[in-house]
């Protein structure tokens, strides 16, 4: 329903609205696996070094954060494509 609305406003065909979803949600998905793979990891090098907890944890949040802006980026890029 909401493809179809704003396939009407952009007067484009309803494919390009599939597509701009389909990037948007592949997006999404890749950084959700992303950041979990992270904290996987993250946790792990905790467990085998507790004392560098602190610089483990501060890096994983730099790289989630990255990540984050990353997939933010794809998002407002499918998002552009209703409209350009």
């Amino acid at each position: 329903m909401i493809l179809a609305q704003a396939a009407q406003v952009a007067d484009l065909s309803p494919l390009a609205a599939v597509g701009a979803a389909l990037g948007a949600s592949i997006a999404a998905v890749g950084a959700g696996l992303g950041i979990g793979k992270i904290g996987q990891a993250a946790m792990e090098a905790i467990a085998r070094q507790p004392e560098a907890a602190g610089d483990i944890r501060s890096n994983m949040i730099v790289i989630a954060a990255l990540i984050e802006g990353v997939a933010l980026f794809a998002v407002i890029v499918s998002a552009l494509a209703l409209f350009l």
